[in-house]
C-alpha cells in the first residue's frame, strides 16, 4: 500500500476542513499531510474526526516532496501559489476558478470527464459548485440523446460565500438587521437574491457565466446552446436547480430516467405521488447528486424539465477534488 503525501492549502475554511474530513471518510490512503491556513492562524491546531493537523503558513518550499496539493483559498492564493507547488513536484487540484478557463488545465468531473486530468501540466482545475451537479446529470443524457438547448435556474446556498455566508444567514435570523459583514449584497434572512458575484456589461453575473463556460468545457460541447440564472436563497447547504433540456430527438420522461438510474454519483428519487423529490435537506452529507420531478416539457418538441440537488459544499468541491486524486492515483 503505497501512502500519499499531500497538504491542503485554505485548511481551516468550509472546503479545506470537508476536504481533511472526506479525506478519512473515503480511506484515501495519506501518509504525510501538511494543513496550511493564513499567517494569522499558522501556529493553531486543527481537529478534524479526531485528528489533529498543526496549521502552517504558506512558504517557499513547503510543497517539497509532496504528491497531491489541494487548494481552497481563494483565486489570489491559488494563481500565486499554485505553479510554485507544481513547480515543485506536486499535482495540484484547484478549487478556485483562478485556472478552469485556461485551455491547459484540464477542468474535471470524474464521473463526466475523468480522462482529461490525465492531460494536466500540474494544475487540475475543479468546478464551481454548481457545475458539477449539473454536468453530472447532462453529461449521460447527452450521450445518449444529444442536448440541444438547456435552461437552468439555481437556488443555491448560504455556504456556497463560505462560513462568512453561513454566519450572516444565522445572525439575521435572530435579527431584524441586515448582517454588518454579510457577503450578500442584501439581507439573505427570508428574501432571495438574484444575483451570485458580480455583474458584467451584459448583465449577466460572473456565477451564471462560470455554469455556461464550464458546462462547454466539461462536457466537450464548445457548441452547447446554454443559459442560467443563479438565485440565492436562505438555506444552509445544498444547492437547487430547475433544469429545462431540449434535445435533438424525441425523448420521454421514462428514458429520462432509466439513463440516469443507471449513470455513475446520480440518484433518482422521483415519486411526486408520495412526495418524494429531492430537497437540499436530504443531500446534506451526501456525495451523491439527486435528480427528480423528471417530466415532458409539452411546449417544445423534444423538452424535459428536472430538478437536481446536491451538496454544494461536499460534490460541489470537497469530494470532487478529492475524488480527482483518487482517479489519479488509479492512473489512465
Amino acid at each position: 500500500m503505497r501512502l500519499h503525501d499531500i497538504a491542503v492549502v485554505g485548511a481551516s475554511g468550509l472546503v479545506g476542513r470537508k476536504i481533511l474530513e472526506i479525506i478519512q471518510e473515503r480511506h484515501f490512503e495519506v501518509g504525510k499531510v501538511v494543513a496550511i491556513a493564513s499567517e494569522a492562524n499558522a501556529g493553531k491546531e486543527l481537529n478534524i474526526k479526531g485528528k489533529t493537523f498543526k496549521l502552517h503558513k504558506l512558504e517557499p518550499h513547503i510543497f517539497k516532496n509532496l504528491e497531491f496539493v489541494f487548494f481552497s483559498a481563494g483565486g489570489p492564493i491559488s494563481r500565486e501559489w499554485a505553479p510554485k507547488a507544481a513547480a515543485d513536484g506536486a499535482i495540484v487540484i484547484d478549487n478556485s476558478s483562478a485556472f478552469r478557463m485556461q485551455e491547459d488545465v484540464p477542468l474535471v468531473v470524474p464521473e463526466v470527464n475523468r480522462q482529461d486530468m490525465f492531460k494536466n501540466k500540474g494544475i487540475i482545475a475543479n468546478p464551481n459548485c454548481s457545475t458539477i451537479q449539473l454536468v453530472t446529470v447532462l453529461k449521460p443524457l447527452d450521450t445518449a440523446f444529444k442536448i440541444k438547448r438547456v435552461v437552468v435556474s439555481t437556488y443555491q446556498s448560504v455556504s456556497g460565500a463560505g462560513n462568512k455566508g453561513i454566519t450572516a444567514l444565522e445572525s439575521e435570523l435572530r435579527s431584524a438587521e441586515r448582517y454588518e459583514h454579510s457577503p450578500f449584497p442584501h439581507r439573505i434572512a427570508h428574501n432571495a437574491i438574484p444575483h451570485i458575484d458580480v455583474f458584467f456589461d451584459d448583465n449577466y453575473t460572473r456565477e451564471e457565466l462560470k455554469m455556461i463556460n464550464e458546462s462547454r468545457k466539461i462536457m466537450g460541447r464548445r457548441d452547447l446552446a446554454i443559459t442560467a440564472t443563479c438565485v440565492r436563497i436562505p438555506t444552509l447547504t445544498g444547492h437547487g436547480e430547475s433544469v429545462n433540456i431540449e434535445f435533438d430527438k424525441k425523448v420521454t420522461a421514462e428514458e429520462v430516467k432509466e439513463i440516469l438510474g443507471s449513470a455513475k454519483g446520480v440518484t433518482v428519487t422521483d415519486d411526486p405521488a408520495s412526495n418524494l423529490y429531492p430537497m437540499p435537506i436530504h443531500s446534506a452529507e451526501k456525495d451523491d447528486v439527486f435528480v427528480g420531478r423528471i417530466r415532458k416539457d409539452e411546449s417544445v418538441k423534444h423538452g424535459i424539465n428536472l430538478w437536481i440537488v446536491s451538496d454544494n459544499v461536499r460534490k460541489g468541491a470537497a469530494t470532487n477534488a478529492v475524488q480527482i486524486a483518487e482517479e489519479y492515483v488509479k492512473g489512465k
